[in-house]
């Protein structure tokens, strides 16, 4: 099939199925929501190519206790005029909507975008840190242990401060929030630090960074965002960033990913042949040989599937109309080039031919003239 051909029929038949089911789907989870007192979420943008220079980003809202997408929002840059303020028009969107369906949030967990902790801050939604945004290195299991056992700010600075003391093989401290280490009292022959020295001063520089202890203060205290991340590995199968996609094919393809990762991200852990759980080796590069153990999980499936083309053949296909005015719905931003004008061919040669010596242009011109009627006769005859 060629790719107008599909193109038409995804615009007839496909796109509507697929949107009109997602309304639909989420309207049942809003309203299952709007029934809790209080709901925790997450929310983090994947942009389609990396930098600052990403056409789309889609900002997408999960219901962390259930891992559960509840809303994506697919922003293109020049809607904002640059696409580093997509990932705030995104979350601004989605609690838009949370609000408009009667959803009561008690929190929402985020990374640090700076945007992000403004906003959050003027409309007065307690907001929280991911862990793994805050500290990717060898400090991590520290920072889990501090955020999950914590029930304040200062407790989780306390304990993270801690350390200061503790590499020096000190045990005690001072603050009255975590005055004792928890580990035990046996002597470990290691080799501390020097109070002092200058790989001392240098760790304790870190470690004390402003803006990363005022990151400790809003770490997450029970859920993070990997959810999140393993639904944007999800979407890398339905829209590769390779591909250069429409604004609606792209978000229809971000629906179809929420539809299976909804599915099947609390799949059960599969039985092994002795009748035990399952599980798999898994060799990360950043343990350099080293390796994890991991749950394998039974098979995905692939219901939504089934429904869909239900949906399309039994539905869709008969009377579009009611499907059509769904898609019509979405307001679809104007193309980024669409700011710019585009010379005409004869503007582009006279202007390539005046910053050239005419006489050395002169046939290359007339190649592009000859090669410039051969495609418009072309067209015409297409």
């Amino acid at each position: 099939m060629r790719y107008q051909a599909f193109r038409k029929h995804a615009k007839t038949y496909l796109e509507p199925a697929i949107v009109w089911k997602w309304k639909r789907a989420q309207q049942v989870e809003l309203q299952s929501l709007s029934q809790q007192s209080k709901v925790i979420i997450g929310g983090d943008m994947r942009a389609d190519s990396p930098g600052h220079c990403a056409k789309f980003g889609s900002y997408t809202v999960m219901n962390l206790e259930t891992s559960t997408v509840i809303d994506i929002q697919l922003v293109q840059s020049n809607e904002v005029g640059g696409s580093y303020y997509m990932e705030k028009e995104g979350l601004k969107r989605s609690l838009a909507l949370l609000e408009a369906s009667g959803v009561t949030l008690d929190c929402i967990v985020t990374d640090r975008h700076l945007q992000i902790q403004k906003y959050l801050r003027e409309k007065g939604i307690t907001q929280y840190y991911d862990v793994w945004h805050i500290d990717k290195g060898e400090g991590l299991n520290h920072l889990y242990w501090t955020a999950s056992l914590s029930k304040t700010g200062p407790e989780k600075v306390a304990k993270w401060t801690s350390v200061i003391h503790h590499i020096h093989n000190i045990h005690t401290h001072e603050d009255p929030l975590f005055p004792k280490c928890e580990h035990s009292d046996v002597i470990d022959k290691r080799r501390w630090l020097k109070p002092g020295s200058k790989a001392s001063y240098r760790l304790e520089k870190v470690l004390t960074n402003k803006r990363f202890i005022e990151g400790v203060e809003k770490l997450s205290p029970h859920h993070q965002t990997s959810s999140l991340e393993a639904f944007h590995s999800v979407v890398i199968r339905f829209a590769p960033k390779s591909v250069v996609y429409p604004f609606i094919g792209m978000l229809c393809r971000l629906y179809l990913s929420a539809f299976h990762f909804n599915e099947n991200a609390n799949r059960p852990q599969s039985t092994s042949a002795l009748g035990g759980p399952a599980f798999k080796l898994a060799f990360p590069k950043a343990k350099k040989g080293g390796y994890s153990l991991k749950r394998r999980k039974i098979e995905p499936t692939f219901c939504y599937v089934n429904e869909l083309i239900a949906l399309t053949f039994e539905s869709v296909v008969p009377d579009p109309a009611p499907f059509t005015e769904e898609l019509q719905k979405i307001t679809i931003p104007e193309d980024l080039c669409a700011e710019f004008s585009v010379p005409s061919m004869e503007e582009a040669i006279a202007g390539f031919v005046s910053r050239f010596n005419p006489a050395q242009v002169e046939n290359q011109c007339r190649y592009c003239l000859h090669t410039l009627s051969l495609f418009e006769g072309r067209r015409m005859k297409g």
